[in-house]
């Protein structure tokens, strides 16, 4: 898949992360038990008050050497990217393309149990052709900034 031009080659990929976009976007939570997917029809309630509004994703780039985290900076304003992430929440999907926000790990000691990612200031597109794998993380509530 990696470096392939066809048009439809990031399609699989793709694919999910329209479901997850839109379950975000209608984000509610619901009993029902199923397989613990990336492509479940629903967002899963974790055990805090808040209803679960995002599927925190972790995605893997094509190398030589196999597949590699993909880690961004954690804020615009770190240009050296020294304290950099590798969790994500996709906001957008257009064709290929997907816009994502870095999530951090949320700090406080009151709240990282129940909302262990807090949303950033940093997001960035990638061509999802240079994506190989994507691993779903237990689906959560981050606040939006």
């Amino acid at each position: 898949m990696c470096n392939n031009n066809e048009n439809n080659s990031c399609q699989c990929i793709a694919e999910i992360l329209t479901v997850i976009s839109i379950l975000q976007q209608n984000a509610s939570c619901c009993s029902d038990a199923c397989l613990d997917t990336c492509d479940r029809g629903f967002l899963g309630c974790s055990s805090s008050n808040y209803g679960c509004n995002t599927r925190p994703i972790t995605l893997y780039t094509c190398g030589a050497t196999g597949s590699t985290p993909l880690a961004m900076p954690t804020s615009k304003e770190d240009v050296t990217g020294t304290t950099t992430s590798t969790v994500f929440r996709v906001e957008k999907i257009d064709g290929c393309c997907a816009t994502f926000r870095v999530l951090a790990p949320n700090t406080d000691p009151t709240e990282s149990l129940a909302i262990p990612y807090v949303a950033t200031n940093s997001f960035f597109t990638v061509n999802l052709n240079c994506i190989c794998c994507l691993r779903c993380l237990q689906d959560t509530y981050v606040e939006c900034l």
